[in-house]
C-alpha cells in the first residue's frame, strides 16, 4: 500500500481479500474434487480387460478413491508404468 491513510486500518481492508481468496480457493479444491470423482466413476465403468490395457486393475481405482490425500493420480501412474514394465515379464 503507496499511502496509508491515519484513519485507515490495513488489517480490516485486507479481510475481504482474504475472505475472496479462501472462498475462491475452496470453490476450486471442490471443482477438481468433484473432476476426479467423475474420472474415477467413469473408469469404474469400464470391464477389467480394458483397464488391464490402462495398465490399472479396480483394486487401484478403489485404493486411489479411498485415499484422496495421497495423491491418487500418482498412484496410478506409478501402477501403470510398474505394469508397463512388467509387460514382457510377468
Amino acid at each position: 500500500m503507496v499511502h496509508l491513510l491515519s484513519s485507515e486500518r490495513p488489517s480490516l481492508a485486507a479481510a475481504p481479500t482474504t475472505l475472496r481468496s479462501f472462498l475462491a480457493n475452496w470453490f476450486a479444491n471442490a471443482k477438481a474434487r468433484r473432476a476426479r470423482r467423475v474420472a474415477f466413476q467413469s473408469l469404474l465403468e469400464y470391464d477389467a480387460h480394458r483397464l488391464e490395457d490402462l495398465g490399472i486393475s479396480r483394486q487401484d481405482l478403489f485404493e486411489a478413491m479411498d485415499h484422496p490425500s495421497q495423491r491418487p493420480g500418482l498412484r496410478l501412474a506409478q501402477r501403470r508404468a510398474e505394469s508397463a514394465r512388467n509387460w514382457l515379464d510377468p
